[in-house]
């Protein structure tokens, strides 16, 4: 089990940037890492994801706009998230996969509004 612990939402206005990190209570090396959101009355979706090898996938609407990228000698994932639109405000979560073994933090909310 990791304990990850998500950091830098916040208020921002629309077009512009924040990054979250994920940082984790042990080592991620062989982890895949996810970033997740979940709106009010709405499904926790998948946002960014990024293997151990360094491979990434994003949903459609953040393609883009987002990137995601780890420090495993940090121990930290980040997503970087710029041009932020009010549809992207929600409760960002942070997500590890070992070998089927999931852990979530307790998320950070972003809210996009003028």
């Amino acid at each position: 089990q990791v304990q990850l612990v998500e950091s830098g939402g916040g208020l921002v206005q629309p077009g512009g940037s924040l990054r979250l990190s994920c940082a984790a209570s042990r080592s991620i090396l062989l982890s895949t890492m996810g970033w997740y959101r979940q709106a009010p009355g709405k499904q926790r979706e998948l946002v960014a994801a990024i293997i151990s090898g360094g491979s990434t996938t994003y949903e459609d609407s953040v393609k883009g706009r987002f990137t995601i990228s780890r420090d495993n000698a940090k121990r930290t994932v980040y997503l970087q998230m710029n041009s932020l639109k009010p549809e992207d405000t929600a409760v960002y979560y942070c997500n590890a996969d070992f070998r089927g073994s999931t852990d979530w933090g307790q998320g950070t909310q972003v809210t996009v509004s003028s």
